[in-house]
């Protein structure tokens, strides 16, 4: 990537969410661009908290097998790779669902370009704030182009 600067990104919990079921799919490679340092997640407090109970479900841990004490694992090793925002603007209602507006906040607080998502329609308020939205696919797409 030589001198370009590191992309700052929000990932919306339904990316964690795929990339636990499959080990296949964009959301799983995404990860691993973040492990490799290829972009920066920024994470709230209340971004966190929900990426921790929406992972937990047992909905959620049966598919990729996984249980209580290795998603705590993954939570942990996920918050050394983030950088924390504070939240201090609250910009709702924007969204039509409340707790994609925990997402938009952590975006705006955290001055990201980039917002990824498997939902991007949900997030057509972002526009208003020149915010791009974009799903996994794409900004992996995006990723590997810069690579080359």
């Amino acid at each position: 990537m030589g001198d370009m600067a590191i992309l700052r990104v929000v990932l919306d919990t339904n990316v964690l969410v795929a990339a636990s079921r499959s080990q296949l799919g964009a959301s799983f490679a995404l990860l691993q661009a973040l492990r490799n340092l290829q972009f920066k997640a920024l994470v709230s407090v209340p971004l966190m908290l929900e990426y921790e109970a929406v992972l937990k479900r047992p909905e959620h841990l049966a598919p990729g097998g996984r249980t209580l004490t290795m998603t705590d694992a993954f939570l942990d090793a996920l918050s050394l790779c983030v950088e924390p925002v504070h939240l201090h603007y609250l910009w709702r209602p924007q969204l039509r669902d409340p707790a994609d507006e925990m997402v938009l906040e952590t975006a705006l607080n955290g001055r990201a370009e980039l917002l990824v998502t498997l939902n991007v329609r949900d997030f057509a308020a972002a526009s208003h704030f020149r915010l791009p939205v974009a799903t996994p696919g794409e900004f992996l797409r995006n990723l590997q182009e810069e690579r080359i």
